[in-house]
């Protein structure tokens, strides 16, 4: 193989790599939260809103609400904010009573990737 021709075979190849490991990082990360992580709030939240690094599929994505005495919190259905395909809205059904909250959050992001975690929040 020619010396020219074995640099584009490498300098293709390098590019292909690039492309690919950016791939491998694109995957749906928390960005953001209301009620914030850590956060005290001293008024029943309505909804969770949860905003993530690139858009989410909310038909294949949801969010559990676990109270202080490790019980399911009726929640609505997940679904993607109107405006932000980076957002997921959660009404909150019933008025939260004091005590520390875990917020357990499953996406598939638009491109296909999975990715999941939790926090924490407390009301007063």
């Amino acid at each position: 193989m020619k010396p020219a021709a074995r640099r584009i075979l490498h300098a293709g190849i390098f590019l292909v790599s690039l492309t690919a490991a950016a791939g491998a990082f694109a995957h749906a990360h928390l960005k953001q939260q209301q009620p914030a992580e850590n956060a005290e709030v001293s008024v029943s939240p309505q909804q969770l809103t949860l905003g993530f690094s690139e858009g989410v599929e909310d038909k294949f994505s949801g969010v559990t609400l676990t109270g202080p005495n490790g019980s399911a919190v009726a929640t609505g259905e997940a679904k993607r904010s109107p405006d932000n395909i980076t957002q997921l809205i959660v009404p909150v059904k019933q008025a939260l009573d004091a005590g520390t909250y875990t917020v357990s959050w499953h996406v598939v992001s638009v491109d296909g990737h999975k990715t999941k975690g939790q926090y924490r929040f407390s009301v007063k």
